[in-house]
């Protein structure tokens, strides 16, 4: 089961994607490796060994606001267990991925992306496959979970995956859960049937994005974001790139966390993910998601804000700052963390790094990893009207059918993604948003998918559907689309010289 291309509903049809293999076509597993050939003399050079370049406070910050920062990077180092009787934080499961948001974010410093065995800063197994039998808990680790991969997340794509006609499903499916631990006596609560579910992929997965800058993103206007895309729009239109941004629901501006950029603010950042990957209700999202018997242990939300017994006395403001940070909630917590944390620092310019800096614009990479973005005005001490180097213009592009996930988030179908921001690169130890790439020349080449013949054949044999509550409609051949907007630049890339492409892979790096 595959779903590998966006089906835009025609105009009028109350209508949601829904894309699903049927019968197998002579040419699919042509396309869904359908890359340009690259010149392979130039090379990834790795992750940038030296010390790390991220993970402190923003530089401009006072005293007090420091101390803040260091009592919310505490709790965002903190280990959950079930009730807070084994590691010091309460609440973990009954299902989780992990027990600390500074076990996924920590590459190369807390805050992070996937940590990995060839860091230069700090070389670990991925923590989840001890993570699987801590505290006597009786998990097998997944296969897609090995030592020297990433840390990874895993969705079904569909609610049954054996049923063209099934719903969506999109939603996290914990790898483990807590049976077994001695902190979760009584507890029967079997872990998902990967395997099953993989045979008939429907498993994605999705690794940690960094947290690094996220305070400046947060702070931009949505009218900096806007003005920052329309002043690309007819380069980009000359090249086949679109671009639109993800939005809320509830009050329409512009969201822009997560990989599909589903996420509002780091505040709803830090909930969801504190009860989605750990398993802890809190003040923001307060359901358990799973309500086995036997297996929810605490009262709910299980992190909140600690207004009654906090402790506001105290005339030295330092010291009202570190009380202040213990009467909040672990998720206020983890959001002052992030709106704090410097952006990652590059390395320094040599004459191959600049040259490759000028390939990234001239080749037309700038046209969604925008270079600067700005901030509006701020609280914090030296953050208001920051120019900012993120390489992202935060909207949702579409990457074609290789790297479509089937995933709907907010306004994200199942090939689009929010542009990944590129600073910290250098550091960083997997890439895409499933982590299935260690080389950065394999992950430029996977931004490319173009086969018309491939769709063609593909309405022919009426392999797509839109669904709706009651019906299936037959594909509409019109409005089938399966080719990635970054083709034209990745066709660009593959036609420098190999030294030219090592100018810019070594960019890249230097980030």
């Amino acid at each position: 089961m595959l779903r590998l291309c966006q089906s835009i509903p025609l105009a009028g049809k109350a209508v949601r994607s829904f894309h699903r293999l049927l019968v197998a076509v002579p040419v699919l597993a042509l396309a869904l490796v359908s890359v340009p050939p690259a010149i392979a003399q130039a090379k990834d050079p790795g992750p940038r060994a030296g010390a790390a370049g991220a993970g402190s406070y923003f530089p401009t910050l006072n005293a007090n606001e420091q101390l803040l920062f260091n009592q919310a990077l505490a709790r965002f180092k903190e280990v959950d267990s079930v009730s807070g009787t084994i590691e010091a934080g309460v609440g973990l499961g009954p299902t989780f991925n992990g027990n600390s948001c500074a076990m996924c974010h920590a590459q190369p410093a807390t805050g992070g992306s996937s940590p990995g065995q060839n860091s230069p800063q700090n070389p670990v197994p991925n923590p989840q496959v001890a993570l699987a039998t801590l505290d006597g808990a009786t998990n097998t680790v997944p296969s897609f979970i090995t030592a020297n991969g990433p840390v990874r997340e895993a969705r079904f794509v569909a609610t049954d995956g054996t049923n063209v006609y099934s719903a969506l499903d999109g939603g996290v499916h914990d790898l483990y859960t807590i049976q077994g631990r001695t902190d979760a006596p009584g507890c029967t609560l079997a872990q998902p049937n990967f395997n099953t579910q993989l045979g008939l992929g429907n498993v994605i997965f999705r690794i940690p994005t960094p947290t690094f800058g996220l305070g400046l993103v947060e702070n931009t206007p949505d009218a900096t974001l806007v003005s920052n895309l329309n002043a690309t729009s007819s380069a980009r239109s000359k090249l086949g790139i679109g671009g639109s941004f993800n939005t809320s629901g509830n009050d329409g501006t512009i969201t822009r966390f997560g990989w599909k950029a589903q996420n509002k603010s780091l505040l709803i950042f830090a909930g969801e993910a504190y009860n989605v990957e750990q398993g802890v209700t809190n003040e923001a999202f307060p359901n358990e998601r799973n309500t086995t018997a036997g297996c929810v242990f605490n009262a709910t939300p299980e992190d909140a804000s600690n207004i009654l017994n906090g402790d506001k006395s105290s005339t030295n403001f330092g010291t009202t700052i570190g009380t202040l940070s213990e009467m909040s909630s672990d998720v206020v917590n983890f959001a002052a963390f992030m709106r704090l944390l410097s952006p990652p620092t590059p390395a320094a310019p040599t004459q191959s790094t600049t040259n490759g800096s000028n390939l990234f614009n001239q080749i037309g990479c700038n046209l969604c990893h925008s270079t600067s973005l700005a901030t509006a005005a701020s609280p914090f001490t030296g953050m208001s009207n920051v120019t900012y180097h993120p390489y992202s213009d935060f909207a949702l592009h579409h990457m074609g059918a290789g790297l479509a996930d089937g995933i709907n988030q907010g306004g994200a179908g199942p090939d689009q993604f929010r542009t990944a921001p590129l600073w910290g690169l250098g550091q960083r130890l997997f890439f895409l948003h499933d982590g299935r790439t260690t080389d950065l020349m394999q992950a430029i080449q996977y931004h490319y998918f173009s086969t018309n013949q491939y769709c063609a054949q593909v309405s022919d044999a009426q392999l797509f559907y839109v669904l709706t509550t009651n019906s299936v409609y037959e594909p509409e051949l019109s409005s089938i689309s399966c080719n990635s907007e970054a083709n034209s630049v990745v066709n660009s890339f593959n036609a420098l010289s190999s030294s030219q492409q090592q100018d810019l892979l070594n960019f890249l790096r230097s980030l």
